[in-house]
C-alpha cells in the first residue's frame, strides 16, 4: 500500500511539473510575423520607415527573448515577457498600417500638386523661350535650353506614369528634380531677356 501511495505521489508531482512547464508562444509568433507582413503590403517600410523599423525591432526583441527562454531548463522558462511584446507588435501593426496609408495619400497629393505646378512652370519657360533674344550669341544657349525643356517634359511624363502606377514616393522625387530644373531654366531666360532689354537702353 505504501509503495502504491509513493507511486501515485510521484506521478502527481511529475504531472504538476509537466503542466507547469511554459510553452513557447508559437501562435503569437506566427500572428506577429503575419501582422508585419500586412504592414509591408501597404508599403509601411517606405512611407513610415521609422515606425516600421520600430515594429520589426520589437519582433526581433520578442524572438530573442523566446530563444533565451528556450535555452533555460524547462521548469524555469517564462514566456510572459515575449508574449506581451508579440501582442504589442500585433496591436501596433494596425496603427502602422493606418499611418502608412495616410502618409501614402499625402505623398500622392503632393506629387499630383507638384506635377501640376511644374507643368505650368514649363509652359512659362516655353513662353520666355519664344521671347528670348535670337541673336547668334544666344542661339546655342537657346538650343541647349530647348533640349533641357524636352528633358523636363519627359520627366513629367514619367512622373504621371509613376503616379498612375501608385509609386508616389518616386514620383515626388522626380517631379521635385524636374521642378528645380525648370525653375533654373526660367531664371536663365529671364536674366537673358532682361540683359537684352538693358542693352537696348
Amino acid at each position: 500500500m505504501r509503495n502504491l501511495l509513493k507511486t501515485v505521489f510521484a506521478f502527481a508531482i511529475a504531472g504538476v511539473l509537466f503542466t507547469s512547464c511554459a510553452k513557447a508562444p508559437e501562435v503569437e509568433i506566427t500572428n506577429a510575423k503575419a501582422s508585419i507582413e500586412a504592414t509591408k503590403a501597404v508599403e509601411a517600410e517606405r512611407y513610415v520607415p521609422a515606425e516600421f523599423k520600430a515594429l520589426q525591432d520589437s519582433l526581433n526583441v520578442a524572438l530573442l527573448e523566446v530563444e533565451n527562454q528556450n535555452a533555460k531548463f524547462a521548469l524555469f522558462r517564462s514566456y510572459k515577457k515575449a508574449t506581451a511584446t508579440l501582442n504589442n507588435v500585433m496591436s501596433l501593426s494596425e496603427q502602422v498600417k493606418t499611418n502608412a496609408a495616410t502618409r501614402k495619400e499625402e505623398v500622392k497629393n503632393q506629387a499630383q500638386q507638384s506635377l501640376a505646378e511644374v507643368t505650368t512652370l514649363v509652359a512659362e519657360v516655353k513662353e520666355l523661350l519664344a521671347a528670348a533674344p535670337k541673336g547668334k550669341e544666344g542661339k546655342e544657349a537657346l538650343e541647349a535650353i530647348q533640349g533641357d525643356v524636352v528633358l523636363v517634359e519627359s520627366f513629367l511624363a514619367e512622373v504621371s506614369t509613376l503616379i498612375n502606377n501608385g509609386d508616389y514616393l518616386t514620383a515626388l522625387d522626380k517631379v521635385k528634380a524636374a521642378g528645380e530644373k525648370a525653375a533654373s531654366l526660367k531664371t536663365e531666360l529671364e536674366e537673358a531677356i532682361a540683359k537684352k532689354k538693358g542693352g537696348r537702353k
